[in-house]
């Protein structure tokens, strides 16, 4: 039987940047996530030990990761976890992997939210959202939702890792399920994607849970099913607060300033892209 040939940090990340370079644009960050976290080791010790044999066993472990990375599967889901605002987050094939430009979302709500104000976070998912802003305001009452027990099953277990506990996690389809009341801050990150969009279950999205993704033939279904009520259970001065689609910016301030809201204004990612619509209630 011939020997393995030895394989090197350098050699491994070399012949898997190669490997992933057709389908990611982030091969090499791609690469290096997926050792570093194979071998237990922050990304900088590859870079500063690219000498490193691995073992047979890690070179396998490895080449299948990057077999499924080049499939599409998110990093995250081969990885088990992400980090967003700062907080390390599990993550799995039953809720949508928290994005960067989301962060700015939690930013504003931060900025809106009134001291030892109240937030609820409709589809949480992860809980990405409602814990970064639980994170900056201890002080606040804190509710999210979600209608898939799987998601909240996650979002659960981020919670009390992180210590989170005055986080309240609640079952239901945007507002059923949850008691009545009224918020000063509404967020939401919910399904956006056109279902007549050519990206539509393809690349990433095919990995990602459907339900958390799909919004109709012009993706705007879910905001226009959370809009009425969201607006009724809105404080006086309150805010709803909306990330959705880089090409739906104009139709979303439509059907905020035609729900009542006023001040409608939209912001832009780093990309330079309208990510964030942002609407009051009179007061």
């Amino acid at each position: 039987m011939t020997a393995r040939r030895s394989v090197t940090v350098a050699d491994a990340l070399r012949q898997a940047q190669g490997k992933l370079s057709a389908s990611s644009s982030t091969a090499r960050l791609d690469a290096d996530c997926l050792l570093a976290d194979l071998l237990g080791v922050a990304r900088s010790h590859l870079f500063t030990h690219p000498e490193r044999l691995l073992t047979p066993e890690q070179i396998d472990a490895f080449r299948e990761r990057i077999e499924r990375r080049a499939e599409g599967v998110p990093v995250a889901h081969l990885t088990g976890h992400c980090e967003f605002f700062g907080l390390r987050l599990r993550v799995d094939s039953g809720c949508l992997v928290p994005r960067p430009e989301t962060e700015h979302l939690v930013e504003l709500a931060v900025a809106l939210l009134p001291r030892a104000g109240s937030l609820i976070d409709l589809g949480t998912g992860s809980g990405a959202i409602a814990l970064a802003i639980a994170s900056e305001r201890p002080d606040a009452v804190i509710t999210a939702t979600d209608s898939s027990p799987e998601a909240l099953a996650t979002a659960a277990a981020n919670r009390d890792a992180l210590g989170l506990t005055h986080v309240t996690l609640e079952q239901g389809d945007w507002f059923s399920g949850v008691a009545d009341g009224q918020w000063d801050v509404i967020v939401s990150n919910p399904p956006y994607v056109e279902t007549t969009s050519p990206e539509w279950r393809s690349g990433a999205l095919q990995h990602e849970p459907a339900l958390a993704l799909a919004a109709g033939p012009d993706g705007l279904d879910a905001i226009r099913a959370l809009l009425s009520p969201a607006v009724t259970r809105l404080r006086t001065g309150g805010s709803l607060v909306l990330e959705h689609g880089a090409r739906q910016g104009e139709a979303v301030r439509g059907l905020l300033t035609a729900a009542g809201l006023s001040g409608v204004t939209t912001h832009r990612d780093l990309a330079g892209l309208e990510r964030i619509t942002v609407g009051f209630t009179d007061g």
